[in-house]
Protein backbone atom coordinates (compact mmCIF):
# COMPACT_ATOMS: atom_id res chain seq x y z
CA UNK A 1 0.00 0.00 0.00
CA UNK A 2 0.85 3.70 -0.63
CA UNK A 3 -0.24 6.78 0.25
CA UNK A 4 -0.62 9.71 -2.31
CA UNK A 5 -1.20 13.58 -1.02
CA UNK A 6 -3.06 15.94 -3.01
CA UNK A 7 -3.64 19.11 -2.24
CA UNK A 8 -6.66 20.83 -3.24
CA UNK A 9 -7.81 24.49 -3.03
CA UNK A 10 -10.95 24.33 -1.42
CA UNK A 11 -14.38 22.15 0.20
CA UNK A 12 -15.88 22.37 -3.54
CA UNK A 13 -12.87 20.66 -5.43
CA UNK A 14 -11.86 18.22 -2.30
CA UNK A 15 -15.88 17.03 -2.79
CA UNK A 16 -15.47 16.40 -6.02
CA UNK A 17 -11.99 14.14 -5.55
CA UNK A 18 -13.40 12.46 -2.74
CA UNK A 19 -16.70 11.83 -4.93
CA UNK A 20 -14.39 10.68 -7.64
CA UNK A 21 -12.26 8.54 -5.60
CA UNK A 22 -15.35 6.85 -4.10
CA UNK A 23 -16.81 5.41 -7.78
CA UNK A 24 -13.66 4.34 -8.59
CA UNK A 25 -14.09 1.93 -5.67
CA UNK A 26 -11.46 3.98 -3.15
CA UNK A 27 -13.50 3.31 0.42
CA UNK A 28 -13.89 5.63 2.74
CA UNK A 29 -11.36 4.29 5.21
CA UNK A 30 -8.82 4.76 2.72
CA UNK A 31 -8.94 8.31 2.52
CA UNK A 32 -8.02 11.23 4.81
CA UNK A 33 -8.70 15.36 4.57
CA UNK A 34 -6.50 17.15 6.58
CA UNK A 35 -7.58 20.48 6.63
CA UNK A 36 -7.28 23.85 8.98
CA UNK A 37 -9.26 23.96 12.22
CA UNK A 38 -12.84 24.32 12.70
CA UNK A 39 -13.08 24.02 8.58
CA UNK A 40 -16.09 21.61 8.70
CA UNK A 41 -16.04 18.76 6.56
CA UNK A 42 -19.31 17.47 6.44
CA UNK A 43 -19.47 13.94 4.84
CA UNK A 44 -15.80 14.24 4.29
CA UNK A 45 -13.60 11.85 5.69
CA UNK A 46 -11.40 13.57 8.24
CA UNK A 47 -7.60 12.75 9.15
CA UNK A 48 -7.75 10.60 12.20
CA UNK A 49 -4.86 10.94 14.86
CA UNK A 50 -3.24 8.97 13.31
CA UNK A 51 -2.77 10.92 10.43
CA UNK A 52 -2.40 13.92 12.31
CA UNK A 53 0.42 13.05 14.52
CA UNK A 54 3.26 11.32 14.84
CA UNK A 55 1.87 8.34 17.12
CA UNK A 56 2.94 5.22 15.05
CA UNK A 57 6.75 6.05 14.77
CA UNK A 58 7.27 6.90 17.95
CA UNK A 59 5.59 4.33 19.62
CA UNK A 60 8.11 2.00 16.41
CA UNK A 61 11.10 4.03 18.13
CA UNK A 62 9.92 3.59 21.52
CA UNK A 63 9.73 0.12 21.25
CA UNK A 64 13.00 -0.41 19.20
CA UNK A 65 14.76 1.72 22.07
CA UNK A 66 12.66 0.17 25.01
CA UNK A 67 13.74 -3.33 23.52
CA UNK A 68 17.45 -2.74 23.44
CA UNK A 69 17.55 -0.79 27.06
CA UNK A 70 15.74 -4.20 28.22
CA UNK A 71 18.02 -6.58 26.00
CA UNK A 72 21.12 -4.34 28.16
CA UNK A 73 19.50 -3.93 31.54
CA UNK A 74 18.83 -8.14 31.67
CA UNK A 75 22.51 -8.90 30.30
CA UNK A 76 23.75 -6.59 32.53
CA UNK A 77 21.35 -8.05 35.47
CA UNK A 78 22.97 -12.11 34.45
CA UNK A 79 26.18 -10.63 34.58
CA UNK A 80 26.12 -9.22 38.25
CA UNK A 81 24.03 -12.21 39.12
CA UNK A 82 26.89 -14.41 39.00
CA UNK A 83 25.51 -17.35 37.82
CA UNK A 84 23.53 -18.54 34.58
CA UNK A 85 19.81 -18.28 34.66
CA UNK A 86 17.64 -19.05 31.37
CA UNK A 87 16.77 -16.94 28.79
CA UNK A 88 13.35 -16.28 30.43
CA UNK A 89 14.13 -13.44 32.43
CA UNK A 90 16.16 -11.64 30.08
CA UNK A 91 13.61 -11.86 27.30
CA UNK A 92 10.95 -10.65 30.00
CA UNK A 93 13.17 -7.66 30.71
CA UNK A 94 13.73 -6.81 26.68
CA UNK A 95 9.47 -7.51 26.73
CA UNK A 96 8.75 -5.06 29.58
CA UNK A 97 11.39 -2.33 28.44
CA UNK A 98 9.56 -2.49 24.81
CA UNK A 99 6.18 -2.34 26.42
CA UNK A 100 7.16 0.71 28.52
CA UNK A 101 8.99 2.25 25.70
CA UNK A 102 6.13 1.51 23.32
CA UNK A 103 4.07 3.25 25.75
CA UNK A 104 5.61 6.35 26.67
CA UNK A 105 6.60 7.32 23.15
CA UNK A 106 3.74 6.78 22.05
CA UNK A 107 1.84 9.02 24.18
CA UNK A 108 4.83 11.64 23.79
CA UNK A 109 3.98 11.46 19.83
CA UNK A 110 0.45 11.92 20.11
CA UNK A 111 1.86 15.52 21.30
CA UNK A 112 4.07 16.11 17.74
CA UNK A 113 2.74 16.85 14.54
CA UNK A 114 2.60 14.28 11.98
CA UNK A 115 6.24 15.05 10.29
CA UNK A 116 4.99 14.11 7.00
CA UNK A 117 2.29 16.60 6.36
CA UNK A 118 4.47 19.29 8.27
CA UNK A 119 5.64 20.53 4.83
CA UNK A 120 1.66 20.99 4.37
CA UNK A 121 1.02 22.94 7.05
CA UNK A 122 1.27 26.42 5.72
CA UNK A 123 -0.96 25.54 2.70
CA UNK A 124 -3.58 23.73 5.05
CA UNK A 125 -3.35 27.56 7.28
CA UNK A 126 -4.24 29.44 4.00
CA UNK A 127 -6.93 27.46 3.46
CA UNK A 128 -6.41 24.83 1.08
CA UNK A 129 -7.42 21.07 2.22
CA UNK A 130 -5.02 18.05 2.06
CA UNK A 131 -6.32 14.68 1.05
CA UNK A 132 -4.27 11.72 1.65
CA UNK A 133 -5.38 8.52 -0.15
CA UNK A 134 -3.77 4.84 0.49
CA UNK A 135 -4.22 2.13 -2.57
CA UNK A 136 -2.43 -0.65 -3.84
CA UNK A 137 0.93 0.24 -5.14
CA UNK A 138 -0.61 -0.78 -9.08
CA UNK A 139 -3.27 1.87 -8.51
CA UNK A 140 -1.22 4.83 -8.35
CA UNK A 141 -0.68 6.06 -11.78
CA UNK A 142 -4.55 5.75 -12.51
CA UNK A 143 -5.83 7.61 -9.50
CA UNK A 144 -3.06 10.24 -10.06
CA UNK A 145 -3.90 10.88 -13.58
CA UNK A 146 -7.57 10.53 -12.71
CA UNK A 147 -7.14 13.58 -10.43
CA UNK A 148 -5.32 15.72 -12.29
CA UNK A 149 -7.28 15.51 -15.22
CA UNK A 150 -10.44 16.01 -13.60
CA UNK A 151 -9.06 18.53 -11.33
CA UNK A 152 -6.35 20.98 -12.76
CA UNK A 153 -6.49 23.37 -9.63
CA UNK A 154 -5.69 20.13 -7.00
CA UNK A 155 -1.67 19.39 -6.44
CA UNK A 156 -0.06 16.53 -6.83
CA UNK A 157 2.64 16.53 -3.86
CA UNK A 158 3.83 13.05 -3.68
CA UNK A 159 3.83 9.37 -3.02
CA UNK A 160 4.57 7.60 0.78
CA UNK A 161 5.02 3.78 1.44
CA UNK A 162 2.79 2.83 4.04
CA UNK A 163 5.19 -0.72 4.83
CA UNK A 164 7.81 0.05 7.70
CA UNK A 165 10.99 0.65 6.59
CA UNK A 166 13.12 -2.41 6.66
CA UNK A 167 15.98 -2.43 8.70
Amino acid sequence: MRRIYFLAPNIEVTHKIVDELRTKGIEDRCIHVLAKRDTPLEDLPEASTFQKTDFIAAVERGAALGATTGLLAGLVGLRFAGFAIAGGPILGVLFYGATIGAMMSGLAGLQVGNSKVKKYEEAIEEGELLVMVDIAKERIDEISQIIVKHHPSAEFEGIESLLPPSY
